[in-house]
C-alpha cells in the first residue's frame, strides 16, 4: 500500500524492471512492520503514563507483576518477523548479483564527472540505451575516484571503483516514453560536479528499435575515408546531400557535443571561467608555457597530444594529472570535431 500511495503522489519512480516490484514489496513489508510496532509501542507507553500515574492515597505495587507468555510473545514474534526480512532482502539480493549468461554486455566508464557506455559493436555514448525485456550485464570501472551507478526506475545499484571491475544486472520491463528517459544518478560523492553527474537511461520498446539506434549512434563512423574528406570540405553541402546519415552536424556543432557528452566541460568552460583545466574560449594560436616542455602554439597537434597523451606537457598554474587519458577512447574523428569546436570559440563570449 505504501508504494501504491508512493507511486499515485508521484514519490516514488515507477517500476521498470524485474528488480523492482520485489524491492518495492520487501521495502513496504519492513515499513510497515515498523510502523505498527512504533505505535503500538508509543500507544502503550503513553496508556501505561496515563493509567498508572501517581495518584494521591493510591499505593504503588511493591514487586512488579510477572508474565512468561506476554516476554515470550514479545520475543518469538519479533524474532520471526526479522527473519522473515532478512530472507527477503537476501533473497532479493541473490537474485540481483547472479549475473544471466545470456545477458547483452555494456561497458561502462565513470570519470569526474561524466559516464560513458561502450557497446559491443565498439560504439562508445554518454547515455544508456537497452531493449525492453533483455536482461543486460553493466561492467563498470573507475578513471578516478569511487563512483555509484544507480537508475531509481530499476531498483538498482552498484559502487565503480578505480582499480577493479564491478557489475550489475537488470532486465527492463517498461519501454520509456518518446522523447523521456530514466534518470541515472552517481550516489557516491565524487567531488566538486557530483550533483551534476548525471545521464539518460533509454528503454527502447523492441529489440530491432535498439539495433537501429545503435546503427545511427555515430554518425561519424558510418563514413566511408571518401565521404569522411567530403564532408570536412564543405559539411553544410555534404549533410543536405545525406539526409539519411542521422544526427550529423557539422564538425563544430558535432565538437560542442563532444565537449559535452564526454566530460570535458567538467575541466574546461567555453566562457572564459578558470576550471580544473584551461578555458577553451579564444585558446585557439595561444602559446602555453610548461613545466616539462618548451612553450608550444595551441594547433591541431597540440590539442590532439593533449587529448591522448595528456601529461606529455604539464601547463604551468594547472595540476599536471588532473586529466585522464583518452588514448583508445575517441576516435580520430571525433578528435577532429573538437578542434573545428575550439577554433569557434572567441575570448570572452560563449560560442552558441
Amino acid at each position: 500500500m505504501t508504494g501504491i500511495l508512493a507511486d499515485s503522489l508521484g514519490l516514488m519512480p515507477p517500476k521498470a524492471s524485474t528488480f523492482a516490484p520485489a524491492v518495492d514489496f520487501w521495502f513496504d513489508f519492513t515499513l510497515w512492520v515498523s510502523i505498527f510496532f512504533f505505535v503500538l509501542i508509543i500507544g502503550l507507553m503513553l496508556l501505561f503514563m496515563v493509567k498508572y500515574r501517581r495518584r494521591p492515597g493510591v499505593r504503588a505495587v511493591v514487586t512488579p507483576t510477572h508474565s512468561t507468555a506476554l516476554e515470550l510473545s514479545w520475543t518469538v514474534i519479533p524474532t520471526i518477523l526479522v527473519v522473515i526480512m532478512f530472507w527477503g532482502g537476501f533473497k532479493t539480493y541473490m537474485d540481483q548479483r547472479v549475473m544471466p549468461l545470456d545477458a547483452y554486455e555494456i561497458g561502462v566508464n565513470a570519470k569526474q564527472w561524466a559516464w560513458e557506455f561502450t557497446y559491443p559493436n565498439g560504439i562508445r555514448h554518454p547515455e544508456l540505451h537497452v531493449p525492453k525485456d533483455v536482461p543486460v550485464v553493466l561492467t563498470m570501472y573507475s578513471d578516478d575516484v569511487l563512483h555509484s551507478f544507480f537508475i531509481p526506475a530499476f531498483r538498482v545499484k552498484m559502487d565503480v571503483m578505480r582499480g577493479r571491475y564491478t557489475k550489475l544486472w537488470f532486465q527492463a520491463t517498461l519501454a520509456s516514453p518518446p522523447g523521456q528517459y530514466y534518470p541515472v544518478l552517481c550516489t557516491e560523492y565524487c567531488g566538486t560536479s557530483h550533483s551534476t553527474m548525471t545521464t539518460k537511461c533509454v528503454v527502447h520498446e523492441t529489440r530491432a528499435e535498439f539495433e537501429q539506434w545503435l546503427r545511427d549512434a555515430d554518425p561519424l563512423k558510418k563514413l566511408t575515408p571518401e565521404q569522411y574528406d567530403e564532408y570536412l570540405r564543405d559539411p553544410s553541402a555534404f549533410i543536405a546531400a545525406h539526409p539519411d546519415i542521422q544526427g550529423l552536424q557539422s564538425p563544430a556543432d558535432m565538437g560542442r557535443k563532444l565537449w559535452d557528452s564526454k566530460g570535458c566541460k567538467q575541466c574546461h568552460s567555453i566562457d572564459g571561467k578558470v576550471g580544473t583545466g584551461p578555458s577553451w574560449s579564444g585558446i585557439w594560436g595561444q602559446t602555453h608555457e610548461f613545466s616539462n616542455a618548451p612553450p608550444t602554439a595551441v594547433d591541431e597537434n597540440y590539442v590532439k597530444e593533449s587529448i591522448v597523451n595528456p601529461r606529455a606537457k604539464a601547463l604551468k598554474g594547472y595540476a599536471a594529472n588532473a586529466m585522464p587519458t583518452y588514448q583508445g577512447r575517441i576516435t580520430d574523428r571525433e578528435i577532429d570535431s573538437i578542434i573545428a569546436f575550439i577554433k569557434t570559440l572567441k575570448s570572452g563570449s560563449e560560442a552558441k
